[in-house]
């Protein structure tokens, strides 16, 4: 049965045919014929393989404001592709059915091949700007990225993952030079959160936010707000001091949630909150802080940090006005921030 799936990287051999997998801080050690905690990498008689290597669930172009990127040539086109699998289990996964896979039958994954050369041709003849590893989570699929990201770099393609940042650290340094711009969705500012709705932890994400910034790959934060869990004033506060720290031009996606998944209860985020949680990151000197997931809102806009002015007009994922030229505010010639701007 192995022999139909690729041989994993990021992992090294224990006694009796155990494995420690090295791809994410959860470290699994995964005894013969188990999987780790995303389901997708498993131990099949003392080696470790990929049951989603090349195996696309889901393949769209969109605009590279979908990841959001707002920062990263915007109003380009992005080639957007997904294995099924996540080393978290969020409760409110908005994508849990592609991302959560069937435990009950590891072998049963979903998915079409496509090999990493059929992906870049059909990126370029879409007039894809870049490739994003998106919609799931690209840390358990990161032998795709990796081969993809270096074919894509030789084609001149930009990438770009969309990831809740908790791969490792040897992962991440491994992939970084291949990577050209990040959206870390940074949860919450609190461990009990983590663990408690993600399966996970806090201090990872928030030292590879730093990494990820300290490497010269552009960055972008979303934070999903959801009501009662999430959105205290207090932990809202800390995630905009800790961004302003790393860097004052990091923008920052405060989005509105949805009942979904496993967290179907709650209430929508009222569109109050996540005002004032804007405010809340501009308050604490962040430059460009985003309202998401209300179309319309002026808080989906770019704003000179100058002078005030609306640079980039948007409604939901669409530009309507672009006033930035040569990377500089054409009011005041304000320097913008961003990679393409």
């Amino acid at each position: 049965m192995a022999e139909s799936f690729q041989k994993a990287s990021w992992y090294k051999r224990l006694r009796n045919k155990g494995i420690q997998c090295e791809l994410c801080h959860h470290f699994c050690r995964i005894p013969p014929s188990q999987s780790g905690r995303c389901g997708v990498r498993l131990n099949q008689d003392g080696i470790l393989y990929s049951l989603v290597a090349h195996k696309l669930i889901a393949k769209h172009i969109d605009p590279i404001e979908k990841k959001p990127l707002y920062h990263f040539h915007p109003g380009s086109k992005s080639y957007s592709i997904a294995t099924m699998g996540c080393n978290m289990s969020c409760l409110h996964c908005q994508n849990h059915e592609i991302s959560q896979p069937p435990r009950e039958n590891m072998h049963d994954i979903k998915g079409n091949d496509m090999d990493p050369a059929k992906i870049i041709s059909e990126a370029k003849s879409s007039n894809c700007k870049s490739i994003a590893y998106t919609y799931t989570e690209p840390t358990v699929f990161l032998e795709t990225v990796f081969e993809t990201a270096c074919l894509a770099k030789e084609a001149g393609i930009k990438n770009c993952v969309i990831t809740n940042g908790f791969l490792s650290e040897k992962a991440l340094q491994d992939v970084a030079p291949y990577i050209d711009a990040a959206n870390v969705d940074l949860k919450a500012y609190s461990d009990e959160f983590y663990e408690k709705v993600c399966g996970a932890r806090l201090e990872p994400v928030l030292e590879n936010i730093k990494a990820i910034s300290d490497m010269g790959i552009w960055v972008e934060v979303t934070t999903l707000l959801i009501p009662s869990l999430n959105d205290s004033q207090t932990e809202m506060e800390s995630i905009a001091k800790f961004l302003f720290e790393i860097d004052p031009n990091i923008p920052w996606h405060i989005s509105r949630f949805r009942p979904n998944h496993k967290l179907k209860n709650l209430p929508v985020t009222p569109i109050k909150t996540i005002r004032q949680c804007r405010k809340i990151g501009l308050n604490a000197g962040l430059k460009y802080v985003y309202t998401g997931n209300v179309p319309g809102d002026p808080g989906e806009s770019t704003y000179c940090p100058k002078c005030g002015n609306v640079l980039i007009d948007r409604f939901g994922y669409s530009i309507h006005r672009y006033r930035i030229r040569d990377g500089k505010c054409q009011h005041c010639g304000h320097p913008i921030r961003g990679i393409g701007m």
